[in-house]
């Protein structure tokens, strides 16, 4: 059987800052100190591509253009605007405030939208 995928931590020098970034964003419940469960895809599925090394986490919303500004005014960048893959996805990046690249993919319902 395949290992799944079963944690994930994001870091960086202002860990309030971080933790209001997200709840305010995505609506996790990481105000606190220590873990939180922020929800996942059932079918969470993978790439290995050729660049250079990085990890990108990509979170499952609605409307990737709203998410995209709401990061942006709550202290993100936008890294890469709405991108429609034909037969792939909707999709969008951005740096949260501490610089982590994180990675939307536009959700209709728990199925990715296809193009």
């Amino acid at each position: 059987m395949a290992a799944p995928i079963v944690f994930f931590d994001l870091a960086g020098p202002d860990e309030p800052n971080l933790r209001a970034f997200y709840e305010t964003v995505f609506d996790w419940p990481c105000g606190d100190p220590g873990p939180f469960s922020q929800g996942n895809a059932a079918n969470l599925e993978a790439m290995i591509r050729q660049d250079p090394a990085e990890k990108v986490l990509y979170i499952g919303v609605p409307d990737v253009t709203a998410t995209l500004q709401a990061s942006e005014q709550a202290g993100g960048t936008i890294d890469v605007p709405r991108v429609e893959t034909p037969g792939g996805v909707v999709l969008g990046v951005f740096f949260d405030p501490a610089g982590n690249r994180m990675g939307l993919v536009e959700m209709d319902g728990d199925q990715p939208r296809i193009p």
